[in-house]
């Protein structure tokens, strides 16, 4: 019996399942468009709440200055208590340079100018108020201002220097507001940090008040690498030169500027391991001033703390700037792995050796520590030594008797710096890495190359900012949606788990807020990817403030903390 066909009846069939398609398109779209704003909103009431509940209701003054930090459940501003039992409310600005590009990101994506001009007035507030005669800024790793008084102050065992170690000021901004002051800090900077411009000794350490000399126009030899030196030639502290350096080129064509940042950069590729290309986290070791049979004295006046420590087992090479442990590799193949890329990108053939140095050394790093089944780094020597569950065989600067050295799983910091660096340079090694310390992470697998073969985790409960400031790297590169579709979810996810109380928080339980979170920064390079406009917000290469010093705790007792501890207290 034939079967009769109602065309009709098909057609009807056809249509609703069409409808239905197009249902389910349209209530995905509005789901996403939906999420995109919240992520948006949530930045907004950070941004709002920083400006009002952080704001200075202390000094009699009521400047435009913010604290660091907030307790979310009292409103409380974090506090530091110094050993003789005074007390100081923390605000330093070096700690809010994340702030300030979140700030002026927020008006750039929303046009809302209450955002950059609250970052306008409390930086003008900071030249007029807070930069000495020299050019320094009353800020840093050992020096804040107390939002009481307005005066600076800082643990009195750090002397009141001036440190900065990877903060990456937001000098593109301050050159817009206050170019002449921004020059004159940058040349206070080199001038106090450069403890002999012949041999090209720095220190993390610089003096307040000193006149400027010829900067510039100093004579250099070149020195052997791990020449004596009094000053420590931390890359932290060498990181923060060598951007400023370029930044000053960058803005007023200062090509004396330039050469010495090019030239300071290259220490620390020369101190590299000849064979392995490992290293350096410093170019020199210090001297030995003072003797000590205290394996507990840590101070560098008694030489070279790692040959102290590990030279009775691994010989005369074992030294500060031959140890690569965990906030070492972050620091050379991270922090001035995405500075230096940034800034050649910017800059184009006059930093061209950037590309060659970064690469080479990121190279190297992937072969000698990367264990990519376990997603994990090794502690090393730059000659290739595996310090892999090394037993330290007396105390030292690096750890306790009997305390062991472990491999390290690899964070998105270092996914981020590989796959940044691989799309300048174009060496697959850099890719793998980053393909597999994606996986690691949760992410599924990037792509045999940018863009092909790629099978994404799109479950991901990765709510990381650094992995999807990694993302939009890869999707700037490939607009590959994709990519964007997972950074989404990340950002979802962040939202849900890292948004509390109005404020970003590693959880629901923690105490306190850090203004200067990368959290709204990420979110909000997220949404300039989204609407098409990256250039709205700045390139992010992991700056971050910090203070240290010695504190005193409710039971009375007194020990060097950094500031991130305030971050890390729960309920």
């Amino acid at each position: 019996m034939p079967i009769l066909i109602n065309h009709n009846i098909i057609r009807i069939i056809v249509t609703l399942l069409l409808l239905n398609v197009f249902d389910v398109s349209n209530a995905q779209e509005k789901n996403i468009e939906e999420q995109d704003k919240a992520r948006l909103d949530a930045v907004i009431k950070f941004a709002d709440n920083v400006l009002t509940e952080g704001k200075d209701k202390y000094s009699s003054k009521s400047s435009p200055m913010l604290v660091d930090g907030i307790n979310v459940f009292t409103k409380e501003p974090v506090k530091w208590f110094f050993p003789d039992g005074q007390e100081a409310i923390l605000s330093d600005f070096v700690c809010q340079q994340n702030l300030l590009r979140t700030l002026v990101s927020l008006t750039n994506l929303t046009g809302d100018e209450k955002y950059k001009n609250a970052a306008k007035k409390l930086l003008q507030f900071y030249f007029d108020h807070f930069q000495d005669s020299s050019g320094l800024l009353q800020w840093g790793g050992h020096k804040f201002i107390d939002l009481k008084t307005l005066k600076a102050v800082g643990p009195s065992e750090k002397d009141f220097v001036h440190e900065l170690k990877n903060a990456y000021p937001f000098y593109d901004f301050w050159y817009e507001v206050n170019p002449e002051a921004t020059v004159k800090f940058i040349k206070a900077f080199w001038n106090a940090h450069v403890y002999n411009w012949k041999t090209l000794e720095i220190s993390r350490h610089g003096n307040y008040g000193l006149e400027i000399g010829k900067l510039w126009k100093n004579k250099f030899q070149q020195q052997k690498p791990f020449s004596e030196t009094i000053g420590l030639s931390f890359l932290d502290a060498g990181n923060d030169l060598i951007y400023s350096g370029v930044k000053l080129f960058e803005f007023t064509n200062d090509e004396g500027a330039l050469l010495w940042a090019k030239r300071l950069a290259q220490q620390y590729v020369l101190a590299r391991n000849p064979q392995t290309k490992l290293g350096a986290y410093q170019f020199t070791q210090p001297r030995k001033r003072a003797a000590t049979t205290d394996d507990a004295n840590t101070l560098s006046s008694f030489g070279d703390r790692a040959q102290r420590q590990f030279g009775p087992e691994f010989g005369k090479n074992a030294l500060e700037g031959t140890l690569i442990l965990q906030r070492h590799s972050e620091t050379i193949y991270s922090t001035n792995a995405l500075m230096q890329i940034q800034l050649a990108k910017e800059l184009g053939n006059n930093l061209k050796e950037f590309y060659e140095w970064t690469r080479e050394g990121m190279v190297a790093f992937a072969d000698y520590g990367y264990i990519s089944k376990e997603n994990k780094l090794r502690p090393l020597f730059t000659d290739g030594t595996d310090l892999s569950n090394y037993i330290l065989k007396r105390d030292g600067y690096y750890g306790r008797k009997g305390e062991v050295l472990l491999r390290y799983p690899v964070n998105n910091m270092f996914l981020i710096s590989y796959s940044r660096t691989f799309m300048v340079t174009k060496d697959k090694t850099l890719w793998n890495m980053a393909r597999s310390i994606a996986e690691g992470n949760g992410l599924g697998d990037i792509g045999t190359e940018p863009g092909k073969n790629l099978k994404l985790n799109m479950n991901t409960l990765n709510n990381d900012a650094f992995s999807i400031f990694a993302l939009l790297d890869i999707y700037q590169e490939t607009k590959n949606s994709e990519y964007l579709l997972l950074a989404r979810n990340i950002g979802n996810n962040l939202l849900k788990e890292k948004f509390n109380h109005g404020y970003f928080t590693p959880g629901p339980n923690y105490i306190n807020a850090n203004f200067d979170a990368i959290e709204p920064y990420a979110l909000l390079a997220l949404e300039a990817a989204i609407k098409g406009t990256p250039e709205k917000v700045p390139a992010f290469i992991n700056g971050s403030g910090f203070v240290q010093g010695a504190y005193k705790f409710p039971d009375g007792k007194i020990r060097t903390i950094k500031d991130d501890f305030f971050y890390k207290i729960k309920k």
